[in-house]
């Protein structure tokens, strides 16, 4: 492909990682991708290998370029976007894995949040960072591995000890250099929402030795050059994966939003360059941040489980032998049949963050069939979606008139349609709907000079289709006042501490 300026994207996800190459025009070139095991030794316990997830790196980056007939001098820059809040510590002088990866769903922290909360630090952590000491976010896992790996905390005083999400961890491995971005950075209960640095309050309270963590980095600037995979490439870009969907949905105005719908779904809507607080359980985040120019902050609802509940109907039921058939299996019928499932498999997210929440299916009766309870499942992710909906337009000036969807989920176009009812707005899909990987590609573009600015990347956008609500309002209301019931009776389950409640 000689001539030929190549853009590659590595999108290290929940589930696997892949590589994707994409050319001047944004068009993709190729893909590569593998999975990686998932760990869950514990009940409320996930984990990847990190050295697995290195090595699928090695293995789709060639892949990709295999695929495209390249070479890594076609390639002018490298993205990476990254399972936000998933992290690991590892030894700075060999480089090895001193923990196993904790991922973003992982409650074994809990303990460590219950402290925190206890001692009266709820409100401080919120204010300060944005985002509610949760066990969602790493600093608490952080402060865990601390207190049970053996000799860490002293081997951290040291300097010894490197931590960090996966953007860090993959630039460790690729470049020599231990950095993180903004938007991760963001996500850890220990970064200042206002001044974009490592809040030294926020340190104190959560036990966590400043010298174990990264240098922040703003999302477009050449953070080191590969010398592995590919070798004299710049990285030149890195995003938590949901703020690179937002970037490669190029909603680079107010107001403007998009929902992922993957292993969870999460809805992040751009709220300008101030920090917008919220009472209705949202979270406060960093959009992006571009070199010499103002930050863009976001408003987000995140939901724990959507695409994982169809995963589990089909792996633990046997309701479905592949998960696209969820779609085929719910068109069957006209309705649920008066059945409703609240996935809260560990909890509720936003904007009820509840972790004493359990799953629940309601509502059934001998006329509900399995056709039915694939309708509830669909059903269970429009209406948690519609939940984030309600609360962000309760929020901003910049009242939704559509969203912008990606991720695997978007496919079922049954789920599509009931998220444009059930929200009542137009839901519009990219042409192509993996927008993490666009989005690490397109702020890594545009850093290396590539695309010249966000105007000709929101030029690059195009819709592939749209649903249009087209449920009557006395009907959605009903259903939501019984999807509200059906949550009511999921709430308070478990007998744990509300230590995640914003």
């Amino acid at each position: 492909m000689s001539g030929t300026r190549l853009v590659a994207a590595v999108d290290q996800g929940t589930g696997s990682t892949r590589c994707l190459l994409f050319d001047e025009a944004g068009q993709l070139v190729s893909m590569a991708q593998r999975e990686h095991a998932q760990h869950h030794p514990r009940p409320g316990w996930s984990e990847h290998d990190a050295d697995e997830i290195w090595s699928n790196v090695r293995r789709v980056v060639p892949e990709a370029l295999a695929d495209a007939g390249a070479t890594p001098s076609d390639v002018v820059a490298l993205g990476i976007a990254n399972q936000r809040e998933s992290c690991l510590v590892w030894d700075r002088r060999t480089g090895r894995p001193l923990s196993p990866v904790i991922t973003w769903e992982d409650t074994r922290a809990t303990v460590v949040v219950d402290q925190v909360v206890a001692a009266g630090h709820h409100d401080e952590v919120l204010r300060a960072t944005g985002i509610p000491p949760s066990t969602y976010f790493a600093a608490s896992r952080l402060r865990w591995l601390l207190d049970t790996v053996p000799d860490l905390e002293r081997r951290a005083a040291r300097g010894e000890v490197a931590f960090g999400t996966m953007e860090t961890w993959l630039i460790w491995n690729l470049a020599d250099v231990h950095v993180t971005d903004v938007t991760n950075a963001s996500r850890t209960n220990l970064m200042n929402i206002e001044d974009l640095a490592w809040d030294a309050d926020m340190l104190a309270v959560f036990g966590i030795p400043e010298q174990v963590l990264p240098e922040i980095r703003t999302n477009a600037e050449t953070y080191g050059v590969c010398h592995d995979v590919l070798p004299g490439v710049p990285i030149t870009a890195a995003m938590g994966d949901q703020q690179a969907a937002l970037f490669g949905q190029t909603c680079f105005e107010t107001g403007q939003g998009k929902c992922t719908f993957g292993t969870g779904a999460f809805l992040l809507v751009n709220s300008g360059t101030t920090p917008q607080r919220s009472q209705a359980g949202l979270l406060s985040t960093v959009a992006y941040v571009l070199p010499g120019e103002e930050p863009v902050f976001a408003l987000e609802g995140s939901v724990a489980v959507t695409g994982s509940l169809v995963q589990w109907c089909r792996d633990s039921l046997g309701l479905v032998p592949s998960a696209p058939q969820i779609e085929t299996l719910a068109a069957s019928v006209d309705d649920n049949g008066g059945c409703y499932v609240v996935p809260a498999f560990s909890g509720l997210y936003a904007p009820r963050w509840d972790p004493a929440a359990r799953g629940v299916i309601v509502g059934l009766t001998s006329f509900v069939n399995r056709g039915h309870l694939a309708r509830g499942v669909l059903e269970a992710t429009a209406w948690q979606t519609a939940d984030v909906v309600t609360a962000i337009q309760g929020v901003i000036d910049h009242p939704l008139v559509s969203l912008r969807v990606d991720g695997g989920m978007t496919t079922n176009h049954l789920l599509m349609q009931t998220v444009a009812d059930v929200l009542d707005l137009r839901i519009e899909r990219p042409l192509f709907s993996e927008t993490v990987s666009v989005g690490a590609a397109y702020a890594a573009g545009l850093s290396a000079g590539v695309w010249p600015d966000l105007d000709a990347l929101g030029r690059l956008w195009k819709r592939a289709c749209d649903w249009e609500p087209g449920l009557d309002t006395d009907t959605r209301e009903r259903e939501r006042a019984r999807w509200t019931q059906a949550v009511e009776r999921a709430q308070g389950w478990m007998p744990i501490s509300d230590n995640v409640r914003p």
